[in-house]
């Protein structure tokens, strides 16, 4: 638990980054149907090391790339990272289907995510 386990791109045109990590490092894109503009990446078989991804759309130019940690409670985590002098920018919300999601940034202005999985989060 609180490993790394996804990245999150961002791009002004997410059809043309997503064939760009496609034909530069034969990374797997396909469009989510979640309910969110948004694209899948696989980089290599499970077996392999390494994580997965996600590319989305740019929302502003403070979009940049996200890794986000998996932790067992959002609410514990998010205490933690208050009292340690990081922020919570982006507080609790639903990805259905997948689980709950923050965004946060250290002391020092890095953003991560957290994510909670809940499959029944709605």
């Amino acid at each position: 638990m609180n490993r790394i386990t996804h990245f999150d791109l961002y791009a002004d045109d997410p059809e043309r980054a997503a064939r760009f990590y496609q034909n530069v490092f034969s990374w797997r894109t396909e469009k989510w149907t979640g309910g969110m503009d948004y694209w899948l990446i696989t980089t290599g078989p499970d077996n392999e090391p390494g994580i997965n991804g996600g590319l989305g759309k740019r929302r502003d130019l403070a979009d940049r790339t996200t890794n986000t940690v998996d932790v067992a409670s959002l609410e514990d985590v998010e205490a933690r990272i208050l009292a340690a002098g990081g922020r919570v920018l982006e507080p609790r919300r639903n990805i259905p289907g997948v689980g709950w999601f923050a965004l946060c940034t250290d002391t020092e202005g890095n953003r991560f995510g957290l994510m909670q999985a809940d499959a029944g989060a709605k």
